[in-house]
Parts: C-alpha cells; structure tokens; sequence
C-alpha cells in the first residue's frame, strides 16, 4: 500500500510544480529562457513526479494483484521518488548536482529489474 500511497502523493505533488511554474511560463525569460538549464531542470522535476508516481502505482498495484512480496524493489522506488525530483530541484539552481543523478536513476533502475525477477 505504501507505494500506491507514494504513488498519488506524487501526482499531488506533480500537479503543484506544475502550478506554480505555470504561473510564469508566459514569460519567455523567466528562469534564463525556455531552453535555460534551470528551466528544463525544473520541468523535469515535474514530470519526474508523475512519471516514477506511475511507477510506484505499478508496483504496489502489482503486488497486490499477483500476491508478491517485494520490500527492496518497493523501498527502492520510493527512494527514487523523493531523490529524483529533489535532485533536479538542487541541480536547477547549483549544476553540481547533477552528480547526483545516479542515486535516483540508480534507484529506480534497481527497483525496477528487482520487481521483474520477483515476477518471473
């Protein structure tokens, strides 16, 4: 249940980075231009929201359905889904960041094939 839980929490959070950014975007240089580093940062930390919110939905979705028990794939997740829009925040506004990335994309990465060999 935590990862549907974590699943809509993200899609909460997605819709209010996308909200407060929204407010500004008619402004072609806000944030450096549509094509600045902070701007795509910020963008990504979006979608990040919805995107690993989708794949924790499929996880915990999962796991009930097919009755499996997956506690490392499932906390791996989660940790994805806090990093990874906490990374690209931090990288938007200080680039050495970045750095950082494969802690989330790692995270995810892991979670992901680790639930697909429980599966099989």
């Amino acid at each position: 249940m935590i990862n549907i839980a974590a699943a809509w929490i993200g899609f909460a959070f997605g819709c209010i980075s996308g909200a407060i950014p929204g407010l500004f975007f008619h402004r072609q240089d806000w944030l450096g231009g549509y094509t600045s580093w902070p701007r795509r940062l910020i963008r990504l930390a979006h979608i990040s929201f919805f995107g690993i919110g989708f794949l924790n939905l499929g996880i915990g979705l999962t796991s009930q359905t097919l009755h499996l028990s997956a506690p490392l794939a499932s906390t791996l997740m989660l940790i994805g889904a806090i990093t990874m829009p906490t990374i690209c925040y931090l990288s938007a506004f200080n680039p050495k960041f970045r750095h950082l990335f494969f802690i989330s994309a790692g995270s995810v990465l892991l979670s992901t094939v680790l639930f697909i060999e429980r599966m099989v």
